[in-house]
């Protein structure tokens, strides 16, 4: 008797993964941060009740102080101008997987060349001052890190070291120009004497007036999102961050891409210079980088990649940097308690990142 030898029954074929819909996707992205400013919160008061002081005076002068009046909501607006533009000169290297620690260093050269043509072409007029000032500032801030960017493309010298070195040489750089070659003597510390009338960016609305500064890094974001969405450049710049080998294998010159990221997060820090000179102080004075990189590099980090996040990040940041003065005249608690706050809420942003991939692998 012949037996009939039949196949066994194929096993059922594996359901496709399903794809999370966008409000899951979106909730992933929101609640993070929600959480994350939230832990940071509690910490921070529990921090400072520890210390003997309340807790709730304090964060409500550091979240109202911005919004109570216009003086508050202006020097908000101006601080977050060289916060964001100190943050993309953080993360435009970044997408191509370097790192800028260099941004105060630019700032501050930019900086000097704003204020350089702002003092030697005081007479010119509004209309040709104004824009010099801002151009050499951009080219300024490039130019120092395309310092980096050469030894880095040239010589493979780590970008992390040249950058906080020539940090380093640009403070004596401000220095040197402000005490020797434009001192301003009465000033009481080192400050350059101020520029001409026509180097200074026009004010809007009443006293006190924002300077329009901030509209031209509003035009800014909207170039930077469109540059590194819609171009070929862009897109390659951010494939370069992504996967090196991939990127290499598919013929981009990565090592010409880093360097260029590293060159426009310069100019934007230097902008980010000649912006304070032409729109806040109306000269060049020591002190005025104001801890604007550890600030760019926490807004970048918080961003994770997204050009779009950092507008918005780099506003909250500038919140609470204009909300510690008035916490500590209001509730007598230290100023440095906000950038613990700000540490502590990059910390658990990055803890959240952890959680995340062990919820999403069970």
């Amino acid at each position: 008797m012949s037996e009939t030898l039949t196949a066994p029954p194929a096993p059922p074929a594996e359901a496709p993964a399903k794809r999370p819909s966008r409000v899951a996707e979106a909730l992933w992205l929101v609640i993070p941060y929600v959480v994350s400013v939230v832990l940071a919160f509690v910490v921070g008061g529990l921090i400072i009740a520890a210390i003997g002081r309340d807790p709730f005076a304090a964060f409500e002068s550091v979240l109202t102080t911005s919004f109570n009046t216009r003086f508050g909501t202006i020097e908000t607006l101006h601080k977050w101008v060289p916060v964001l533009l100190c943050a993309y000169a953080f993360a435009i290297p970044l997408a191509t997987g370097k790192f800028n620690i260099g941004a105060e260093g630019q700032l501050l050269v930019g900086a000097t060349g704003g204020v350089a043509l702002g003092i030697l072409w005081s007479d010119l007029p509004m209309i040709v001052l104004l824009p010099c000032v801002l151009i050499a500032g951009a080219l300024a801030g490039a130019v120092w890190a395309g310092i980096a960017a050469f030894l880095m493309t040239k010589f493979q010298v780590n970008e992390i070291l040249s950058t906080v070195v020539l940090n380093f040489i640009s403070f004596q750089l401000i220095d040197y120009v402000a005490s020797h070659v434009w001192p301003d003597r009465g000033a009481g510390h080192p400050a350059t004497t101020p520029v001409g009338e026509g180097a200074l960016l026009p004010g809007i609305g009443q006293a006190p007036p924002m300077h329009t500064g901030v509209l031209l890094t509003v035009l800014l974001v909207i170039v930077i999102a469109v540059f590194m969405r819609r171009t070929s450049t862009g897109f390659e710049m951010r494939a370069v961050g992504a996967n090196l080998r991939a990127a290499q294998v598919h013929g981009i010159r990565t090592s010409r891409l880093a360097g260029a990221g590293l060159v426009v997060g310069g100019a934007v820090a230097g902008l980010a210079g000649a912006i304070e000179v032409a729109g806040v102080h109306g000269k060049m004075l020591e002190g005025m980088q104001s801890n604007f990189l550890i600030l760019g590099i926490i807004v970048g980090l918080m961003a994770r990649g997204s050009m779009l996040a950092l507008p918005f990040i780099a506003f909250g940041i500038a919140v609470l940097e204009v909300g510690a003065g008035s916490m500590q005249r209001t509730a007598q608690v230290p100023v440095e308690m906000v950038l613990i706050i700000e540490a502590l809420i990059l910390l658990f942003l990055l803890l959240s990142d952890i959680a995340r991939a062990k919820i999403r692998r069970s």
